[in-house]
């Protein structure tokens, strides 16, 4: 399993979510941060799932 990356942020840049979940492969991982964003209602706001190797695997802006 791997750790990525779940970042949220308003519109002046506060980080309203920002917490970590393991995974076992970066589509894996799109879908429970995606699931995850639905769930605290984020999914509009800027936010990014990065994982261990800083790739970029989910972005809202």
């Amino acid at each position: 399993m791997k750790t990525y990356f779940l970042t949220v942020f308003d519109k002046s840049g506060e980080r309203l979510l920002n917490e970590t979940f393991e995974a076992s492969n970066n589509e894996k991982a799109m879908e429970i941060g995606s699931n995850r964003l639905d769930e605290e209602g984020y999914s509009e706001y800027t936010h990014r799932c990065v994982s261990p190797e800083a790739k970029l695997i989910l972005f809202h802006r």
